[in-house]
Formats: structure tokens, C-alpha cells, sequence
């Protein structure tokens, strides 16, 4: 080390102990620059000087040389002595938290495994839950010599992902296809067989909307002709594709119910079984326990486009909610019901609102409820919200159910019809802060499954109420009048408000101005509630009329205002809204013409944030 490398390293052991002697004398007692420092390794230097020799040596030996030692056990501060400066105080793992990957596994209680490790009794359960023998069974049909189904794809909830590679390999394995990356299927039964390269198969594991129902908009990105859904199932009528739904074969404890259902209901009482799609088949061998009781038993229904694995459903029966009974038409009203399992919020209150009462039960912790359940009268407001809003906003929350174009098409006409704006929005799955983005939307009509699509606004986290179709088309209609009963169904809106006239205003063409409409939710006076009754009123100018009066300032000004406010002939609420507002964007805050061009664009900094060139 030379000369000026010492003098460099004796400058600085001079200026810590400087600023050692001005860190005592501090405000915070006890304190010292030992404390922010490490006593790890400590740099010694020390002058050696060689042993001159009787041979020729070179000048450059007989110097003196600086020889560097390091030791790492501690040593007594001397003037020769260099402690490294320290950045920070020790760092080890007892000292700081640090974010890690935690690695869990499934529990996988669906399939109750006794040794969750076991990866044979998790392919054996898979199998039995599943029915897998059955699933392959109808993937290997062939038409012409050819399979029927080619281009398979699996939808999976969140709650069942964790069995999909499994459920995948087995399919590979006893269909013989084989795996994208490889020519031949490794666990082929036979080495001289060929792979089975006709059929293909994709996992949907993020749904686009709803879990409860088929994901056609992903499996039409892969071109599917087959979705095979796993899981709870709403079991909705679909549009376009052919479905298998694998519900599962999940286990109850029997006597259990049995005993709830003992201690809830008399003999004399009328029950009404029903559960999730997974639990139904299990419904019969509870009600065979109470042979005393007059139970009514909720089957799954026959769907034209979708056969379900494990379960035969019945060929003919009474339809409603979704479910087939063994009874001609009845009114519900005088049964009890007896939920297994806690059905979802818009299921919950569509079948409170027609049966006497309804009980759950809940099959992890073996305890029933019996409420609260959402509140019906908070729907009674927003119905008369829906007859006083002067936009509606439809969200389209689901693209594969059936008679969803239709419902869609009839909702469009009947808010034409009574003189409101509508909007259609396409947003995936809705939450708060996508709808908060549209100011100008009164009230939201979604249009879902009738299980989980449809939104229970119960913490009133929306900015604007939601409604569903038939309370929509219930307050838009002439006589409001409720039966209380909570219609989700699509084919029961469409009987019952599809052939229905709103009858127009017979002074909507009238150059006076609408008189206002009382609102009994805030007990005011509304003009806004029909914007396109007030369409005439709007000196609405196409492109080749005339310009005669152009230098007319009063016409300019109405020209510039309709334009402002209808787009294509028809009143745009959106845009009334941006004109009422305080401030509507970058430039419109300019109230003379000759400051409307604005400033000129400059040249601001260059560079990076290290440094920028000014």
C-alpha cells in the first residue's frame, strides 16, 4: 500500500473519532459512534521492513512495504487501528421480519382425507368425488368414427383449483392424450398404442363472471365444444354450448339433520327440502328418515344443453327456483323451507320472499339459522328510485345464459317507452369503484344469475342503487303494485312484463314544459325523471340545413347547446351532466373566444431522475 493510501486511512480514522467525541457530547446520553458500529473485522496495518540480503537484489525490495492483515477477533483501540464505518446497526433474522413466501397446502376437506400427504388415497377420493369413470365415459363418445367432443375445457371454482392438475393427468391418461410438450403420452397403458391426438384439453380456472355458471366467454377464446363445469351449479339454461356439470359427491352427516329438522318442524307441518346443487343427491336419504313428516324434496332439473354426472334427474315435475318437485303447481307460501348449506344473498332473499320461512343449516359446523336475512323493504325504495331515475344504467353481468338478448331488448324498450336515458355497460365482475366511475348513471339494472350475478348492496357501498330487471320494469310501469315476492327468473319477467304497453304522455308534444313528479323517497318535486319527453323542446340542427341565420347570435347559442347535449338525435344525459358540472376538463375553464386556442406547448426537463437536464 503506498504512502498516500495511509495517509488517506489515518485522515479518516481521525475524523470518526472527531465525530465520536461530538456524538457523546449529545443531546441523547450514552450514545456514542461505537454503538453504530459493527465489531466485526478490524484492519490493522503495521511497517515491516525486509531483511536486506547478500545477494543482488532489486531497489525496489530494499523499500519499506505495508503489509494488510485482517483479524477477526477483537482487538484494543489504538492510533493504528481502522474500524470499517458501519451503515446500519446488525441485520439478522431476530432482529428484522422479513416478507417470505409462505408454502400451505389444501386441506382439501371436501374430500375428508384421512392422510392429506397420501397421494394415493388423493387420487382415490378424486376419483369417488368426482365420478370420474362416468366424466371419461362421456368424453370417449364418437360420431363417424370420430370423437364427438374435441376441444374440452374444464371451469373450475376457486374452491376446487387445487384438484384440476390431478383431474387433468387422469384424463390425459385414461383418454391417451398426450401432453402439449411431448409427441407421445408417457403414461400410456400400452407402449405400441398411438397417442390420442384429435382431443385437447384447457383449464379455465378465472371465470369471467359468475362461478355458479358456465364460463362460455373463455371457452370460446380456445374455440370449445365442450365446457365441463365442476362445482356448485345455478344449472341456468346457456345460450351456445354444450356443458357437463361434474357437481361433486360431497358427504352430510344424516342423523344430524335429521335431528335439526325434529327440532325445527311438527308432523303437521308442510317442509320443503332443498340444498346446493353438490347436496341434492343426499335429500332423499334424509327425507326416507322422517317418514312421519309431509316433506316436499327440491330436485335438480333436466337441462336441454347440459347433462349432470352422478345425478339422473327427473323427467317431469313441477319448475321452480331452479328445481324440480314431484307435485303439481302449488303455492309455496304455506310450506316451510330447510336450506342445507347457506345459499348466497340473491338466492337467499328470492326464496324468503315465497315460502312462510326458511332455515339454514350449515354442514361444517352442524348449526342452523334462521335469519337475518336481507331486507325487503330496502328493495321496496329502490323500485320507487328506479320510477323517479331519469338514467339507467343496465349492466350486463353474465353473457351465457339464455333469453339474456331478449330480457336485454325488452328493457331497452321499456325505458324508451317511459322516456328515460339508458346506457349499456359490459365491466367483467362489477365492484364499487367501476360503477362510481359513472356519475351520470341514476340507478343500475343488472342483468345475472339469480344465485350469485345479482348484487346485495347490504353495507350500501355503491354509489348508486342496483335494482334487477323486474324491479326495474315494475317501477316503470303505470300501476305500481307489489305482491312482495322477489323475481329473478328471466322467463317469469319476460311473461309477465314482456307483452306489457307503457302508454306515453298524451301532452309530451306539447310546448309547455312537463310539470314535475313527486318523489316519495325524498318527498321533493323531480323534472328530471323523463329526459327524452323534453326532446322537442331542443332546437336540435342536422349538418345541411340551412345557415341563414348563423350571424343570428341567439341561434348560435341554441345550436351550440343542443349540439352539446344530443348526439345522433336523441337527448345524451351524460352530456347534460358534463355541462352542469363546475369544471369538465382541460380548456374549459376559458370564458373568452380569444383565449380558447390556449398556450403553447414548451420543451420541459430531459433526462432521468438521477439527473436532469434543464
Amino acid at each position: 500500500m503506498s504512502s498516500c493510501s495511509v495517509c488517506f486511512l489515518l485522515f479518516h480514522v481521525n475524523k470518526i473519532q472527531s465525530m465520536d467525541g461530538l456524538l457523546n457530547k449529545s443531546v441523547v446520553p450514552g450514545f456514542s459512534l461505537n454503538d453504530m458500529i459493527v465489531p466485526a473485522h478490524r484492519i490493522t496495518i503495521k511497517d515491516t521492513k525486509t531483511k536486506k540480503k547478500k545477494s543482488h537484489t532489486s531497489r525496489n525490495s530494499q523499500k519499506k512495504k505495508k503489509k494488510v492483515s485482517i483479524k477477526s477477533s477483537p482487538t484494543i483501540m489504538s492510533s493504528d487501528t481502522v474500524i470499517a464505518p458501519s451503515l446500519s446497526t446488525a441485520q439478522d433474522d431476530g432482529t428484522f421480519t422479513y416478507d417470505k413466501v409462505k408454502s400451505t397446502t389444501k386441506e382439501r376437506k371436501h374430500l375428508n382425507l384421512k392422510n392429506p400427504s397420501d397421494t394415493s388415497e388423493i387420487k382415490s377420493k378424486i376419483w369417488n368425488y368426482y365420478s370420474l369413470s362416468e366424466l371419461i365415459q362421456y368424453l370417449s363418445q364418437k360420431e363417424n368414427n370420430e370423437f364427438k367432443y374435441k376441444r374440452i375445457t374444464l371451469q373450475f371454482p376457486d374452491e376446487l383449483i387445487c384438484d384440476s392438475a390431478t383431474i387433468v393427468h387422469e384424463l390425459q391418461r385414461e383418454l391417451n392424450i398426450a401432453p402439449q410438450n411431448s409427441l407421445h403420452n408417457s403414461d400410456c397403458c400400452q407402449d405400441t398404442c398411438e397417442p390420442n391426438a384429435t382431443q385437447r384439453i384447457w383449464i379455465l380456472a378465472d371465470t369471467s363472471y359468475s362461478a355458479c355458471c358456465v364460463d362460455e366467454v373463455a371457452a370460446e377464446h380456445v374455440k370449445s365444444d365442450l365446457v365441463v363445469h365442476f362445482g356448485d351449479a345455478c344449472l341456468n339454461e346457456i345460450d351456445k354450448l354444450q356443458a357437463v356439470f361434474v357437481l361433486g359427491r360431497p358427504t352430510l352427516d344424516v342423523e344430524a339433520i335429521v335431528k335439526q329438522i325434529s327440532l325445527a318442524y311438527s308432523p303437521e307441518q308442510k317442509v320443503v327440502l332443498m340444498s346446493d346443487a353438490p347436496h341434492t343427491y343426499l335429500l332423499p336419504e334424509i327425507a326416507k328418515e322422517l317418514p312421519d313428516y309431509d316433506i316436499l324434496i327440491a330436485n335438480l332439473p333436466k337441462t336441454s344443453r347440459g347433462r349432470i354426472i352422478g345425478y339422473t334427474p327427473p323427467a317431469t315435475g313441477y319448475r321452480k327456483f331452479n328445481r324440480v318437485f314431484n307435485i303439481e303447481e302449488v303455492d309455496f307460501a304455506e310450506y316451510e323451507l330447510f336450506h342445507v348449506t347457506s345459499p348466497e344473498s340473491p338466492r337467499l332473499l328470492q326464496l324468503a320472499t315465497n315460502f312462510a320461512s326458511v332455515t339454514t343449516y350449515d354442514p361444517i359446523s352442524g348449526t342452523i339459522s334462521t335469519g337475518p336475512f336481507p331486507n325487503l323493504m330496502r328493495r321496496y325504495k329502490y323500485v320507487h328510485q328506479a320510477r323517479m331515475a331519469g338514467t339507467v344504467g343496465i349492466l350486463v353481468n353474465t353473457l351465457s345464459l339464455a333469453n339474456t338478448k331478449i330480457l336485454l331488448n325488452t328493457i331497452k324498450e321499456k325505458i324508451r317507452e317511459a322516456g328515460k336515458k339508458h346506457y349499456i355497460f359490459v365491466v367483467g365482475k362489477p365492484n364499487v369503484a367501476k360503477l362510481a366511475n359513472f356519475e351520470s348513471v341514476d340507478i343500475w339494472c343488472i342483468l345475472g344469475c339469480d344465485h350469485q350475478g345479482i348484487i346485495i348492496d347490504q353495507l350500501n357501498e355503491y354509489y348508486r342503487p342496483i335494482v334487477t330487471p323486474y324491479e326495474l320494469l315494475l317501477g316503470l310501469s303505470d300501476e305500481l303494485s307489489w305482491t312482495g315476492k322477489w323475481v329473478v327468473d328471466y322467463k317469469s319477467v319476460l311473461k309477465e312484463y314482456g307483452n306489457e304497453v307503457i302508454q306515453p304522455n298524451q301532452d309530451a308534444d306539447s310546448d309547455e314544459d312537463l310539470p314535475p313528479v313527486f318523489d316519495p323517497v325524498t318527498g321533493r318535486y323531480v323534472s328530471t325523471s323523463r329526459p327524452l319527453r323534453q326532446i322537442n323542446h331542443l332546437m336540435v340542427k342536422s349538418n345541411d340545413q340551412s345557415h341563414d341565420n348563423d350571424n343570428d347570435n341567439d341561434s348560435q347559442l341554441v345550436k351550440r347547446f343542443s349540439n352539446a347535449v344530443a348526439i345522433k338525435g336523441t337527448v345524451s344525459t351524460s352530456a347534460i351532466h358534463l355541462q352542469n358540472r363546475h369544471w369538465t376538463g382541460l380548456g374549459s375553464d376559458y370564458t373568452e373566444d380569444e383565449n380558447a386556442a390556449g398556450a403553447l406547448v414548451e420543451d420541459g426537463r430531459k433526462g432521468i431522475a438521477r439527473g436532469y437536464d434543464i
